[in-house]
Order: structure tokens, then sequence, then C-alpha cells
């Protein structure tokens, strides 16, 4: 590799020839505090924030670290006065057009900018004029838009971009510039996929999921109901990052204590539903198999992944699996047999779910999701939300003590715990698969052929003599590769397909911690907090889904008719709409 010799700040550091400044600047141990920057995904140089003083043998001038190369013997100066005096002039500038309400703001404490402006001493803006105004978009469930705390940074639009869907963007010129939909849409007449990536990226309050905590809050103190809580298998991997913790950290006893701390009546594990998911799925697979189905079969966890194929592909949703997501199963469980078992009627019942992901609020108010013949979950926070919930209860969540699941929802197997990761999905279905196929109790149960972070796997696994190909996509750039591949005539051959709508899967979702872009672009989010999963797989005792206590008590006690019975398909299977892509 060719490297090149710089001095930043005085010291002489060799970097890979092509590396730009702000490369150059990490390699060197020093963070330039950008603001519009994303590695590899919005690399535009906008903003001005990260702005550095470079000579290059013709004196020192400003440039923007983010988009400049380094070239050998340039010297570069990070925090010279004018360097800082520009910076703040720009802060200056971006706070003429912003709102500036910071103590009611959902981010603060945690935005880029409001840190900026502290770093650099600017309290206030030096320039007065104009300031637009807009209308909150507030027109979907997982949603909330505020331009007026935008700094058209279009980290947004770079991530939508990657997601394919592209349903926002740069609108009018000059001071009149907004982010928004083509024609002046409101966001629910896109074919948006609630995917939340959006929310995830933003430096500031400017996009937001709906916050619907007070619902919560409000069953809490409402005698009359029962307020039961089931949590997705990768918030245990990343709530503790709202309270400061290593990124990867296992929390699920904390996670526990904390929720039984908010008052919830029962603290249920979506893990178990999860097991439920592969069994119904297996099941749904080799009857597919041996009668003819449609082929392949694509898993329909993933609510973003459900929406993007009923908008983009809707001629191909027969290849779904007519599986609920765990989040859905859980909650017709809970309403069903939960309910009858504990002697509470299902309308007294308010379900919570807590997940990684926006999606999840628009997939409770889908049709064909009331097993008991009101919704499945009343109410589905994210990450974040169940954060500021135990912020605002006063939990010192760092020094609680572990606690477990309430039975007979709360147990699970490694199979379930994995399903936050991309290949999860898969990987428990073929541990199922495998057995039953082969007749055995398989011990080697890791296939690590379809883990990773990529956005795209695959992989041929034999099982009982026969070669099954498969693969796993995240993210809607990849899902639009295996489709097409599908609508080509699957020349790959494929029999099982996982898809995922957020990249990395459930542990990079759009409703997990907000983690600043500095951050975003040094570590590989998605594997570290995967790591933690596969790590509490490999502990347990149990790790194929159908070996769980839960799912047997289940098919013995309530699913009596089997796998894919009338009892489970009526509660645990849903059907899926074709989509317009605009005005849906």
């Amino acid at each position: 590799m060719d490297m090149i010799n710089v001095k930043i700040n005085g010291i002489a550091v060799s970097v890979p020839k092509g590396s730009t400044v702000l490369e150059a600047a990490r390699i060197a141990g020093m963070e330039i505090p950008t603001l519009c920057f994303m590695k590899e995904k919005n690399e535009i140089g906008a903003c001005r924030i990260c702005v550095v003083e470079v000579n290059e043998g013709r004196g020192f001038r400003l440039v923007t670290a983010c988009v400049y190369p380094v070239s050998e013997g340039m010297e570069v100066l990070t925090n010279s006065e004018k360097v800082q005096k520009s910076r703040k002039t720009t802060l200056e500038l971006i706070l003429s057009t912003h709102d500036k309400s910071c103590l009611s703001c959902v981010r603060s404490t945690n935005c880029e900018l409001q840190k900026l402006c502290r770093d650099y001493g600017v309290e206030f803006s030096a320039f007065d004029g104009f300031k637009p105004t807009y209308e909150l978009d507030t027109s979907t469930p997982h949603l909330v838009r505020d331009n007026n705390k935008c700094v058209l940074c279009r980290r947004c639009v770079a991530v939508c971009r990657e997601q394919y869907v592209s349903v926002i963007g740069a609108n009018d010129r000059g001071i009149d510039t907004n982010i928004g939909q083509a024609f002046n849409l409101k966001l629910n007449e896109t074919p948006c996929i609630s995917c939340g990536q959006c929310t995830a990226v933003c430096p500031t309050g400017a996009l937001t999921e709906k916050d619907d905590t007070d619902k919560i809050w409000a069953a809490l103190a409402d005698p009359t109901k029962t307020v039961v809580v089931q949590t997705a298998p990768s918030v245990r991997a990343t709530l503790g990052e709202c309270f400061g913790m290593p990124i990867g950290t296992n929390v699920e006893g904390k996670m526990v204590s904390a929720l039984r701390r908010l008052g919830f009546a029962k603290v249920f594990d979506t893990d178990f539903s999860a097991d439920l998911t592969i069994v119904e799925e297996a099941n749904e697979l080799v009857q597919r198999l041996n009668n003819g189905g449609t082929l392949p079969m694509i898993t329909s966890c993933s609510p973003g992944w459900v929406k993007f194929c009923e908008f983009y592909y809707p001629d191909m949703l027969a290849h779904l699996s007519t599986c609920k997501s765990p989040q859905q199963m859980a909650g017709a469980v809970i309403k069903t047999y939960w309910a009858e078992k504990a002697g509470i009627d299902p309308k007294d019942i308010v379900s919570v779910s807590v997940m990684p992901c926006t999606a999840k609020k628009f997939e409770i108010g889908r049709p064909d999701q009331s097993a008991a013949g009101v919704p499945d979950v009343d109410i589905a926070i994210t990450t974040r939300e169940l954060g500021r919930m135990i912020d605002r209860a006063g939990i010192n969540f760092t020094t609680l003590p572990d606690e477990e699941f309430d039975n007979p929802l709360g147990e699970d197997t490694g199979a379930a715990v994995i399903f936050g990761a991309t290949g999860g999905v898969m990987e428990a279905a073929l541990r199922t698969a495998n057995d039953w196929l082969t007749g055995k109790d398989n011990t080697d149960v890791d296939f690590e052929a379809v883990r990773g972070t990529m956005g795209l796997k695959q992989a041929t696994v034999n099982i009982n003599g026969a070669d099954i190909k498969v693969a796993v996509a995240s993210s809607g750039s990849a899902a639009k590769v295996v489709m097409d591949r599908l609508k080509a005539g699957n020349p790959d051959g494929w029999t099982f397909i996982e898809i995922m709508g957020c990249p990395g899967g459930c542990v990079n979702g759009g409703g997990q911690p907000i983690q600043p872009q500095s951050v975003r672009d040094t570590v590989d989010l998605k594997a570290v907090r995967a790591k933690a999963l596969y790590d509490q797989d490999k502990s347990m005792a149990l790790r194929k889904s159908h070996d769980s206590p839960v799912i047997k008590t289940l098919y013995s006690e309530w699913y009596t008719d089997g796998f894919g019975g009338h009892k489970a398909h009526h509660d645990l299977h849903t059907s899926y709409i074709p989509r317009k892509k605009y005005n849906a």
C-alpha cells in the first residue's frame, strides 16, 4: 500500500494514499468535527464545519477535511484561530434559522449541533433576518419531521437513498431550501417503508420517532387495565447505550428489572414468539415444498421489508411467509392463551412492545392483526423511548439487579436470541430444519455461513444429503437485488430467503439508541451489537426453537391441531396488501 507523509498539528503521520484529511486526522488520534459527513454515504462537504487549514507549499488555506485528499508533505492545522473562527461563524449561520427549543427537544444532550455550539461557545446567532417556518409532518404512525430543526445536512436523504426508496430530498432553493417529499406530499402519501433509518442518522431533533410513551403512562395509571410488555431480541444488546454503557453490552437482566419498576404487570420476552415463528415458518416451508407452493419462501419478520415488498414488488407477495412477525405473534398469544390462563378479558389487556424498529409502530395498525378480536399489540415503542421512560421514572439503570422474565412467556432458546442480527432468522430456521429433516437431535447447530453484516449473503447448506440454497439480505437496496433476481427466474436456485429492512438487521434498527456520526463512522455498530446476541446464544442450554418448553406447552395445550393447524393459522398468520406507490 502506498503511504503519504503529512503533519497534523505538528505531528508527523504516515497515511494511505487517497486518504482524506479527516481520515488522516483520525489515524493521528484527532477528531475533526463534522455535521453533514457520513462515511461512504454522504461525503459532500456541504456544512463547512470540518474546515481545516492546509499548506501544500503555497501557504495555509481553508479546505473541507471530509473530502479533501492529503498530499505528500502536507501540513494541516485542525484547531487554528482561523479554523475556530470559521466554524463558529458557520454555527451562528445555522442557528439563524434554527428552532432553538433545546430544553424540550427529545435530542437535548444527544444533539450534534448542540454539542458543537457548546464546544465553540455559540449561545445565539449574530445574524438576524428572515427565518422560514414549517408545519410538523406527523402524517405517519412512526415519524415526526420538524424542519424547523433541520440543518440541511442531507444525511437523511443519503440513507433513504441507500435504502433504495429515496422518498425524501431537497426542495426549493436558497433560504427556502427544505427537506421533504416531491410535490410537497405528506410522508404517508409516499412509498416510505417506515424503517426509521433517517431518525438514526439525523444530527438534531428534525427527525424523531413518534413518541407513544404518554399512552403507556396513562395505561399504567388506569386501574382497570392490565399492562404487559414484551421486548425484542436485539433490545437487550442496545438499551445500555442509552445509559452510557459500552456498545454491545447485554443488559437483559437490568432491562427486565427496569420494566418491573416502571409498573408493568408482566414482563415477557418476544424471544418466545421468535421460537414460535420458526416452527410455524418451518412447517410452512415444508408444506410449500411438498405441495407445490410458491418458492422460494421469504421471511416476514421485518415490517419494513414487508412494506417494501407491498410497495415495490406487489406481484411477488406470494413469496412471503404468511407468518406474523414475532411481535405480533407474542401479542396474539398474550391476548388469547395467556389471557384465558390469567382469567383476564383481552379487552382489558394493554399489550406493549419494546422494539428496535420504528416500522413496528406501523405494523400494529395493519389489518389482520387481531387474533382475539382486538389489536394483538396496542402500543409499540422504540429502544430510545424505553430509555426515556426509565430516565423519567428516576430509575438508576446501571445499578439495577438482574432479574428474569415472567413465565410462561419468558423462556426462549438461543435460536430466538439471534433473531436480532441479520442471518439470525435463517440460522434459527436451519437448526430446526436440520433436526426435522434428519430425524436427529443434532449437536452441531452453528450455521456460520449465514452470519456477518454484509448486505447480501448466499450459502448452500447440506441437510440430510440435500443441498439447500439460501440467501440473507438486509436493507432496502439488498432486498431489491434479491427481488430482481427472483423476477429474472431465480437463477441462483434459492429455496429460502431471509430479508430484513434495516442494514445489519434489528441491531441496527431505526429505533435503536442514537450514536454520533463520528462513532458510526469508526465503529461497526451492527457487528458489535450482534456479537452480544451470538455470545448469549452460545452460552444457552437450549439453542433450537423446537426444543423450547414454551413451544411444547403451547402446542400441547392451545394449538392442539399442530403446526399450521386451523387455530394456529387464525392466531399466528396474516395477509398482505399490494400498495400503490403514491397516495397509499
